[in-house]
């Protein structure tokens, strides 16, 4: 079971399981969301994950694919949670610092490293895709 929480605790969730896939995102729109040079992902499955607490989300329609992301967060702190991309209903993206522990996290994608803040270094050993 791995759980995880917004800064104040008001949304906490659960799922079982480890993620499907985990990743670094550099797009511009996570950054801003983020409010730091790229956002850490966990996907995990939409059915598995369990919330407690009442998230507010932000449609965010102006994304460089077209899909619109609901990205989910602490309406108190304003901790981001988690997002959920139009085009893969089946997943939901948590915010990997949100987990209680964070020691199993390893990226195995950089997702829209041409967008990436020019003083971040990639890691070599982790596949790049230039955009998403």
């Amino acid at each position: 079971m791995h759980t995880g929480q917004c800064l104040c605790g008001q949304i906490s969730y659960e799922f079982d399981g480890d993620p499907v896939i985990s990743g670094i995102c550099h797009c511009k729109n996570c950054q801003r969301q983020a409010g730091s040079a790229y956002s850490t992902i966990c996907g995990v499955p939409t059915v598995s994950l369990k919330v407690t607490g009442t998230p507010k989300v932000y449609e965010d329609g102006d994304t460089d694919t077209g899909n619109t992301v609901q990205r989910f967060f602490c309406g108190n702190c304003g901790s981001p949670i988690y997002s959920a991309v139009s085009s893969q209903p089946d997943l939901l993206f948590l915010k990997s610092g949100t987990l209680d522990d964070t020691t199993a996290f390893a990226p195995q994608v950089q997702v829209y490293c041409e967008t990436k803040q020019n003083w971040v270094s990639l890691l070599d050993d982790v596949p790049q895709v230039a955009r998403g």
